[in-house]
């Protein structure tokens, strides 16, 4: 009989949000309206499908083993060595190959919790042990965060903007964090939002790493702002030994033809990515400002997302939304202290105008009961 390592059957997997054809299946209605994955509301960038479709006859061989030309033109656009970048299936396989890389049985990584779930599903799966450490008000706590963090650490798993409050920690936070924690940690800034980010205060990871910071890791992603989820694009910038063992440890033709033209070709649109995050930026304001009309407790987000607190179980929110065929995210899957919580995605107006419509319904048939 085949015996899988003991410390797998520990490991909870990830649970995706529900589809739209999903909820259409058993709810049997027409219209659905997404706001629960942090996607884009909006499709590809037109010069994506253009890149793609030019590049669909050339789909009979394999793609580029390594990205050169995306990694070359990240190079270019962040001042950063080529040879320090990878690119993989989304931040997802990033992250995942740093684990491989970094730690086995007995070793340890910190991070937030709640924070993106992955970081603990790619710690338990090499065996290490993940060291969750709570938020403290919706943020992301750095002093409890270096009190975890021992001779057994290995890496430090931060998302900034955290996933699912939206909160950041700043510059002076970060450097007051990197200062006191030990060389030998990994510190992996999954920076998958900073597009949407406005604040003067938010740090830039690279900055640090171009500083001298030679334990910082910075990871982004074509899956938000960009356009494509669908494609799995992540990209990340490592320290020079650590980005090689990365290319030792992925597979040789990890990210395919089409996902490499399209995230090249939106690279290339910067002035596509500012339209869409002034029209996700400004939706986002207007959303936190009718939420907090309705009474509803917002948290200061910089993602494309909003955390809000009701005075209902989220779950119930959650049910009596997909109803109305409104998807969202419940707080209580992110854990104890979160069960009024719901992460709602930022869509196009006209949906962000559906879920408030469905919210008031809510509210109304909530106060006759």
């Amino acid at each position: 009989m085949v015996r899988i390592k003991s410390y797998l059957r520990e490991v909870k997997p990830y649970v995706p949000g529900k589809a739209i054809d999903e909820v259409k299946r058993e709810l049997g209605l027409e219209e659905i309206i997404k706001l629960a994955s942090n996607e884009s509301p909006f499709p590809p960038f037109p010069s994506a499908v253009e890149a793609i479709e030019k590049a669909i006859p050339t789909l009979n061989e394999y793609p580029l083993s390594d990205s050169y030309y995306l990694r070359e033109a990240l190079a270019e656009k962040f001042d950063f060595p080529i040879d320090q970048i990878v690119v993989g299936a989304g931040t997802d396989e990033l992250i995942g190959l740093t684990a491989r890389c970094l730690l086995g049985p007995g070793d340890e990584a910190v991070m937030p919790a709640p924070a993106f779930i992955m970081y603990p599903i790619a710690t338990e799966l090499t065996g290490a042990t993940a060291v969750q450490v709570s938020l403290r008000d919706n943020r992301v706590d750095l002093k409890e965060i270096l009190k975890a963090v021992n001779e057994r650490t290995k890496i430090v798993f931060l998302d900034n903007p955290n996933n699912p409050t939206g909160t950041i920690f700043t510059k002076r936070d970060l450097e007051w964090f990197l200062e006191k924690v030990p060389n030998h940690v990994a510190i992996l800034l999954d920076q998958a939002y900073y597009e949407f980010v406005t604040s003067p205060d938010f740090p830039d990871g690279l900055d640090f790493m171009k500083r001298g910071y030679e334990n910082v890791i910075v990871t982004r992603t074509f899956s938000k702002i960009y356009s494509l989820a669908g494609l799995r694009v992540g990209y990340g910038f490592f320290p020079r030994e650590l980005a090689e063992a990365l290319n030792k440890a992925r597979g040789p033709f990890n990210v395919g033809t089409l996902s490499q033209v399209a995230a090249l070709a939106s690279l290339n649109d910067q002035e596509e990515v500012f339209k869409r995050k002034t029209l996700i930026n400004n939706e986002r304001d207007r959303i936190v400002f009718e939420l907090k009309k309705r009474g509803f407790n917002c948290t200061p987000t910089q993602a494309n997302f909003v955390f809000f607190e009701t005075p209902f179980h989220s779950e119930e929110v959650y049910q009596a939304l997909l109803k109305k065929g409104v998807i969202v995210r419940p707080g209580h899957i992110f854990g104890p202290g979160y069960e009024k919580y719901i992460r709602l995605t930022i869509g196009t107006r006209e949906d962000n105008d559906a879920f408030l419509k469905a919210l008031d319904s809510i509210i109304e048939e909530a106060s006759q009961q």
